[in-house]
């Protein structure tokens, strides 16, 4: 396979890198951390394409973004209250709600029957999410390498094991994101992050 590499502002690449995608491809693009690999997430075919192109063990959940809260419906079982309000207040941004997923997601997304939902907050990963919808989506590269910032970082570890990489320039790298699971009676932070577990329960009050 060859990898095609297009400038994210090229004005076919959101609409070439949805074809990709609706045909099974996987493809690269910067988000506000690091460069992220998708694919869509409904075929577990597809999903374990990301789990061979990184050569990563298909037992680590992967979690899926969206470009709307409109969007969410789309692959979970809604918000409760609480990751409504959070996702409201901390959407686009570095917060993954861990939330109940819908029966038709392939269970090698996450054997738990849930999902964790993030936004990102950067203008090509929301131009492609709101274009297609929602995208599963891990780290552009190979596992247990550096974390990719630009797309030649990508194209380095993975070329010829992707489609399509869309360069939006360097990616900020910054802490991975606030990790909150809405699925027990009291909400657990997993994984703190850029927001706080005090900016949260404050969101809340």
């Amino acid at each position: 396979m060859k990898t095609e590499l297009l400038r994210a502002n090229h004005p076919i690449a959101i609409n070439h890198a949805v074809d990709v995608l609706q045909r099974g491809g996987l493809v690269a693009f910067p988000t506000d951390t690091v460069y992220g690999l998708a694919t869509l997430p409904f075929q577990r075919e597809t999903v374990e394409r990301l789990f061979i192109a990184k050569g990563r063990n298909s037992s680590r959940a992967i979690a899926i973004l969206v470009g709307a809260i409109e969007d969410v419906g789309k692959v979970a079982r809604g918000l409760d209250s609480r990751a409504l309000r959070l996702a409201l207040r901390f959407w686009p941004g570095p917060l993954t709600l861990i939330v109940p997923g819908i029966a038709r997601l392939p269970d090698v997304l996450s054997s738990n029957n849930t999902v964790g939902l993030r936004m990102p907050n950067h203008p090509v990963a929301l131009s492609l999410l709101r274009a297609i919808g929602p995208l599963a989506v891990t780290s552009a590269n190979l596992s247990g390498q550096e974390n990719p910032l630009s797309a030649q970082d990508v194209l380095s570890q993975l070329n010829g094991r992707i489609d399509l990489i869309l360069d939006g320039g360097a990616s900020p790298g910054c802490v991975p994101s606030t990790v909150v699971d809405c699925t027990q009676a009291e909400m657990v932070v997993l994984r703190e992050g850029p927001i706080s577990s005090e900016a949260l329960q404050a969101a809340l009050v």
